[in-house]
């Protein structure tokens, strides 16, 4: 999704449907950078995937003892167990998809219909990457003796890791562009803990392995790039003309919260000094 500048739009530019191949500046950006986004993550999870399938000693030696050592503390430790079982639950699937759900239905709401789709479209291409993957790949997932927690399904890709990063990328998408720099910050800086951290829970847990993960992330990083790609090749300008019509229709409101009008002052309380 591209940044659109502040205002309206420029006397003598052309409506967004009529832009056609001439594009903004930022447009373009926008174009290229999922144009190398998106086959850099579908290479890869391709690599990942074809070192999985053959067993690569490095990488399965690595799989293996990363989670077999994570899991000796988390046997150890169960409060540390406690808490990674409770951030796992709250970056849970169903809680990421329902975070988008609820911003789709809110963009639809303020008439963001383009933005609305956009969101839908990224959830569920999200979550069938998630289930085909797993369905077709059937990579078995770590096991104990003692587990500490039980995953359901195969492990790879993380259904947890594509979740997380489609969700937070999808959110931190919506903010960015008309955010100022202190906002992105900390909002870059929650979505990337967020999304680490969701990952990092289920090595800790002992449901998947480091390249399970990493795979995860690869998909969602595709999906993103490929869904945006898609709506700035097909519908050129929506996204921008929404992210602008969201601006104007809020900003209005949140004036007046933030700077409510004064009081009227009464009838016949003049003060004698200015005259």
């Amino acid at each position: 999704m591209h940044q659109s500048t502040d205002g309206p739009r420029a006397a003598g530019e052309p409506p967004d449907g009529a832009r056609g191949s001439r594009r903004s500046p930022v447009q373009r950006r926008t174009l290229l950078r999922c144009a190398w986004i998106g086959p850099a993550s579908v290479l890869l999870f391709a690599v990942l995937l074809v070192l999985v399938e053959t067993g690569w000693p490095p990488l399965a030696r690595l799989d293996q003892d990363c989670v077999a050592a994570l899991h000796r503390y988390a046997v150890q430790h169960p409060v540390w167990t406690a808490a990674m079982q409770t951030l796992a639950d709250l970056g849970a699937p169903w809680t990421m998809r329902a975070l988008l759900a609820a911003a789709a239905l809110w963009l639809w709401c303020v008439r963001a219909r383009a933005l609305a789709a956009w969101v839908v479209v990224q959830g569920l291409l999200g979550w069938a990457a998630s289930a085909i993957g797993r369905a077709v790949i059937g990579r078995p997932r770590p096991s104990f003796a003692d587990p500490v927690a039980v995953g359901s399904g195969a492990g790879f890709p993380s259904g947890h890791a594509i979740a997380s990063a489609v969700a937070c990328g999808v959110l931190l998408m919506l903010v960015w562009p008309r955010a100022d720099r202190a906002v992105r910050a900390v909002a870059g800086t929650g979505a990337v803990l967020t999304v680490l951290g969701v990952g990092w829970t289920r090595l800790a847990l002992g449901v998947h392995y480091p390249s399970d993960v990493l795979a995860g992330w690869a998909a969602a990083a595709a999906v993103l790039a490929a869904v945006t790609l898609a709506a700035e090749v097909w519908l050129p300008g929506r996204l921008g003309r929404d992210v602008r019509r969201l601006h104007w229709r809020q900003r209005p409101r949140v004036q007046r919260v933030l700077a409510p009008p004064l009081p009227a002052e009464p009838a016949g309380n003049h003060d004698p000094g200015r005259s």
